[in-house]
């Protein structure tokens, strides 16, 4: 069975739209959403087009998204990770903060667990380089059967093995960070592909100031669009949260 999976769409629609124009994409049989979905500068339209996709596609809750869940119902407490997540959830409908809601946090298809963060927590930080002894103690009550787990969350793509286990990273298709072009990866029978679709990020910018009501977008749009946070900056800023 051929699987794509999609992570960290943080709501950029002409992204999201791209890697859905990929021969391999079109082709897949699954679509794993890998969490942290709507979360971004086109929440609504994004779930939308996720939900044309219909049973091809398989929904997993990251930690923004059940963030947008309670900023929507008024019961978000803190400080809100980001300026766009508040204005985010306000923009939902009630069909689309239910989705979210029912969302779960892990699925798993053969040999093959599929989560936004690790298996245990959505928002839990691990790095490519983090050593075997903290990978042991996130992955510690994964039952043995499953051999390979796929994530998402630092929007950093990456494979690796950690005791005899193969973890995937998928990137980000929205927020990407390393190198520019929108993360994600292919699982088939020839192995684990992880793959980088290029868009005009600039058209990318002008489309989401037409068809973006958040006030802010065209800050968003030079942070997370015209400019790309290297693999170097993203793993320094991350590595305090991934030692916890």
């Amino acid at each position: 069975m051929t699987v794509v999976v999609l992570a960290d769409i943080h709501g950029v629609l002409p992204a999201l739209e791209a890697v859905l124009a990929e021969p391999d994409v079109a082709a897949a049989e699954v679509i794993v959403l890998a969490g942290d979905i709507a979360s971004g500068p086109l929440p609504v339209e994004t779930l939308d087009l996720l939900v044309s996709l219909g049973k091809r596609a398989v929904w997993v809750r990251g930690n923004a998204d059940r963030e947008l869940v309670s900023m929507a119902r008024g019961e978000f407490e803190g400080t809100p990770p980001d300026p766009v997540s508040p204005w985010a959830a306000g923009q939902l409908r009630p069909d689309q903060v239910e989705l979210l809601d029912n969302l779960p946090t892990t699925f798993t298809l053969g040999d093959t667990l599929f989560c936004h963060a690790t298996p245990r927590d959505d928002e839990e930080m691990v790095l490519v380089d983090s050593p075997i002894s903290r990978w042991a103690t996130v992955l510690d009550g994964v039952p043995e059967e499953i051999r390979t787990i796929v994530c998402g969350h630092t929007h950093m793509p990456f494979a690796r093995q950690v005791d005899r286990r193969l973890v995937v990273n998928a990137g980000s298709v929205g927020m990407p960070y390393g190198a520019p072009g929108a993360s994600w990866a292919l699982l088939s029978q020839d192995g684990v592909h992880l793959r980088r679709t290029h868009f005009d990020t600039t058209r990318a910018a002008d489309t989401l100031a037409k068809l973006s009501p958040y006030p802010q977008i065209e800050a968003w749009s030079d942070e997370y669009l015209r400019t790309n946070y290297s693999d170097a900056e993203a793993l320094e800023a991350f590595r305090p949260r991934s030692e916890i």
